[in-house]
């Protein structure tokens, strides 16, 4: 390919993974047949599915496909690492595998690229897929550091056309965000210490550090099929969050922000958390949220990425 129509048609890598739902990630590859931009190659890391997937990938026929299969569960943030590792394209496509892509979303992922060069990761609308018009991300809040939490902006809402200005923000979405391979080489893959949960607050953060810009195309839409309400949190669950919230903040904070935070934690989440589980007679998520904050007293912060 010569170079006026590589910068014209950049190779796009779209990176997938699986664990033991490889119809659901069949449906995902079906919707990319429909997509208008061809010039892309698709990376499925299988994370250790206890059936090997490979015969019913291949059975679709998908076009410029590779699967990669780990021995091992290495979380979102090793899998697509290892995805990342294989990819040629001059831009990744991180993208959950139970989503299903709209035909003109490669092409409103790369136009901002064209016109910005300070901006290194673009992400779509994302809506709800068994509530296609109620708004899953449009953007995320800025991360608050007395908290240590954020949200997306637009989420549950009815899209009426509120969120429909495209602009920076200030975090990229897991399900779906397209990355500048300058980035990747500037910054880093994801954190593999994260595993699930915060992974890419945490990129977002070193992204923003670096000095590109998150970008929110409110002209992209994505269908995601995580469901709205996300039903009882999970003991496993409350580990990662309780553990990658405070790891997040370890990484990404002052002295002075890190302080504020652990004050806030201590005094407010602490009790509070240690008291709702007790009274709802929840003892093994009190037990995934004790272990999460003990894990930071005994592990470093630091992370190969």
């Amino acid at each position: 390919m010569d170079t006026q129509n590589k910068q014209d048609t950049p190779l796009v890598s779209i990176i997938a993974l699986n664990y033991n739902q490889t119809t659901v990630t069949c449906e995902f590859l079906e919707s990319t047949k429909k997509l208008n931009y061809r010039n892309f190659e698709t990376i499925v890391v299988d994370n250790g599915s206890t059936v090997d997937p490979t015969a019913q990938i291949e059975a679709g026929n998908y076009p410029n496909l590779k699967l990669i299969l780990s021995p091992v569960n290495l979380g979102f943030t090793g899998g697509n690492n290892l995805g990342i590792e294989q990819a040629k394209g001059d831009y990744v496509f991180i993208v959950n595998n139970d989503t299903e892509v709209t035909p003109d979303l490669l092409d409103h992922l790369l136009a901002p690229f064209k016109t910005d060069p300070s901006i290194g990761v673009v992400c779509p609308k994302i809506r709800f897929y068994h509530h296609p018009n109620v708004i899953q991300y449009a953007g995320f809040h800025q991360m608050n550091l007395l908290t240590g939490r954020t949200w997306a902006v637009g989420s549950k809402e009815e899209d009426n056309g509120q969120h429909n200005t495209s602009g920076p923000t200030w975090c990229a979405h897991g399900a779906a965000m397209m990355v500048k391979r300058e980035v990747i080489e500037k910054v880093g893959r994801f954190a593999d210490k994260f595993f699930i949960y915060y992974e890419e607050s945490d990129w977002s953060a070193r992204i923003l550090k670096a000095g590109y810009k998150i970008y929110y195309n409110a002209d992209g839409l994505i269908f995601h099929k995580e469901s709205i309400t996300m039903g009882k949190e999970s003991a496993i669950k409350v580990y990662y969050h309780t553990r990658n919230r405070i790891l997040y903040m370890r990484r990404n904070t002052n002295k002075l922000q890190l302080t504020a935070f652990l004050l806030f934690f201590s005094f407010l989440t602490f009790p509070k958390s240690v008291g709702t589980y007790l009274l709802k007679g929840q003892f093994q998520h009190l037990k995934s949220f004790l272990k999460g904050v003990s894990w930071n007293l005994t592990t470093s912060s630091y992370s190969p990425v």
